[in-house]
């Protein structure tokens, strides 16, 4: 095994569990190292940036504010993501993330419901994107036809997991949508 010299070598020694919890443990014990870590990330180089979104995403988890911010320049990336790995784990870092203002939102909707009705997007993607819409239809009312429409379009097509989750969904929006009237 050779010498560790950067976050990168400790990343790439081992794709495991085992090594992702190493590495978060690292962070939550100098938390300085964050902002090295989304700069791995941010790179999109495989499989440096992948996992270093998976320790991302575990140690955002349990310190949301370690985003700072970065849901930005996050947001700025997903569609230049092309791993199922490194767009799950920004979405679910997002979900967690204070919703972003103007463009970044607009931005953020047009890819969530794009990604939301692909049937060649992940299942894990399309759930997080659910969950992301859902959101802005408590800031927008108005989008809440529009994502109910949108899930109940795939509903059929999709994976138990996504049909779980499209159900409790839907039933929030129809009563919502109830409400509105």
């Amino acid at each position: 095994m050779g010498e560790i010299k950067s976050l990168d070598d400790l990343l790439l020694l081992e794709m495991s569990r085992r090594n992702t919890v190493l590495v978060a443990d690292l962070i939550f014990q100098k938390p300085a190292l964050a902002e090295e870590l989304f700069l791995v990330f941010l790179r999109n180089e495989e499989p440096v940036s992948r996992r270093a979104a998976w320790v991302l995403d575990i140690v955002t988890e349990k310190h949301p504010e370690l985003i700072g911010s970065h849901p930005d320049e996050i947001i700025g990336m997903l569609p230049v993501f092309t791993h199922d790995g490194l767009k799950r784990h920004a979405l679910h870092m997002l979900v967690r993330s204070p919703l972003p203002n103007g463009d970044k939102l607009g931005e953020l909707m047009t890819l969530c419901f794009d990604w939301l009705v692909s049937p060649k997007e992940a299942v894990a993607a399309k759930v997080y994107c659910m969950e992301l819409l859902y959101r802005m239809t408590q800031v927008e009312p108005d989008l809440k036809k529009e994502l109910a429409d949108s899930i109940e379009w795939r509903l059929n097509e999709e994976t138990p997991g996504f049909k779980n989750r499209g159900r409790k969904l839907l039933k929030k929006l129809y009563r919502e949508i109830q409400d509105l009237r």
